[in-house]
């Protein structure tokens, strides 16, 4: 790949890589120059993703890891590491939503929800902190990107356990940045309205699914595409600019 692009010669990892925001920030990192490491679940998916990468001339490691599980995370940092070469961008997106009301006790939803969209991310976290500041000090952009939601703010009735981990994944950003910044590596978060992702097919609460589908029908959403280049351009800005805190939404969502 050309020299000129502007990701050129960056080492990213996306989680959540085999389907919506991910897989097209995946694929456009790797347009922009980047090589890509993509971790997500389903297997079958990320080999699809990175064959059409490579087909298209660029670099792709895909590996089927679960990221609440901390071994299998770390052992995919070594992986990384020997294959595509030093970590210096981190797309933290991998993320659930299964809303349902307090009062229905749907305890396993919960749990899921806080391990994937928080202790998940704080796994990437964990096992890239140390290549993102050791790139930093090499000199180069280095940059830590969580993908949060406007929920992270709102309220919703039978949202409470989403909204509550996406504020958390806010405020860990927030707080990452008072910490990391001064070392040099960019923490960003991003936090984007109605996507018209898979995210929402895994609801179960009818409820939900009406309001979903009502909002769907009234308003145009963003797609994953849009997200993409939103991640793509705040990775490739100067070092020294930092997007700190980014809200995305369609034109026409109040």
């Amino acid at each position: 790949m050309s020299q000129h692009l502007p990701l050129a010669g960056r080492i990213a990892v996306v989680t959540g890589a085999s389907s919506g925001i991910g897989e097209a920030t995946a694929r456009k990192l790797a347009a922009q120059g980047a090589a890509v490491a993509l971790i997500a679940r389903r297997k079958d998916r990320l080999d699809s993703l990175a064959e059409g990468i490579r087909a298209a001339g660029g670099r792709a490691l895909a590996l089927a890891v679960d990221a609440r599980d901390r071994s299998a995370v770390a052992g995919a940092a070594r992986s990384i590491a020997a294959e595509l070469g030093a970590v210096d961008l981190v797309i933290n997106n991998a993320g659930v939503m299964l809303p349902s009301g307090v009062e229905e006790h749907r305890i396993a939803d919960f749990e899921q929800m806080i391990e994937v969209n928080l202790t998940g991310a704080m796994r990437i976290v964990d096992a890239f902190v140390d290549p993102l500041v050791a790139a930093a000090k090499r000199g180069g952009p280095s940059d830590l990107i969580n993908i949060s939601s406007i929920a992270a703010h709102g309220v919703f009735p039978t949202f409470a356990v989403y909204c509550a981990t996406k504020a958390a994944v806010t405020h860990l950003s927030r707080n990452l940045r008072a910490e990391l910044g001064p070392k040099h590596v960019r923490v960003s978060v991003i936090e984007p309205g109605f996507v018209n992702t898979e995210l929402q097919s895994h609801m179960t609460d009818e409820a939900a699914k009406a309001w979903i589908a009502e909002a769907r029908q009234q308003i145009t959403w963003l797609t994953a595409d849009d997200l993409a280049s939103t991640i793509a351009f705040t990775a490739g800005l100067p070092r020294h600019v930092n997007l700190a805190h980014v809200t995305i939404m369609p034109t026409q969502q109040v």
